[in-house]
């Protein structure tokens, strides 16, 4: 089992930049697929980015492709989100997210959510 904790979030201007980190706790971090997701008022939860634990193979969202960027250091048990050229559109609740094996639909483990805020 993991657990997660984002950080990072805040309030930016439309244009800017923010970096969400994500500490994980618990073993074998290196064999989770770990993914980010967000939620916007009255909005349901939508998959952003995803990469797997060993080969670090990416996947994102068409919304932010070119924008934002996942990374992930096993050896410190984070992965981050870089976002730039954020939109207003982009304000949500983000939460990052574990599964084991490679990338697929379910997450089994969820932290509790970092808001962003992008004002324009």
């Amino acid at each position: 089992q993991v657990q997660l904790v984002e950080s990072g979030g805040g309030l930016v201007q439309a244009g800017g930049s923010l970096r969400l980190s994500c500490a994980a706790s618990g073993r074998s971090f290196s064999t989770y697929t770990l993914g980010w997701f967000r939620q916007a008022p009255g909005e349901e939860r939508e998959f952003v980015a995803a990469i797997t634990g060993s080969w670090y193979i990416t996947t994102y969202a068409d919304s932010v492709k070119g924008r934002f960027s996942i990374s992930r250091n096993n050896a410190k048990n984070v992965v981050d989100l870089q976002m730039n050229s954020l939109k207003p559109e982009d304000t949500a609740v983000y939460y990052c997210a574990g599964r084991v094996g490679g990338i697929g639909p379910n997450y089994d483990y969820w932290g509790q959510g970092t808001q962003v805020t992008v004002a324009s």
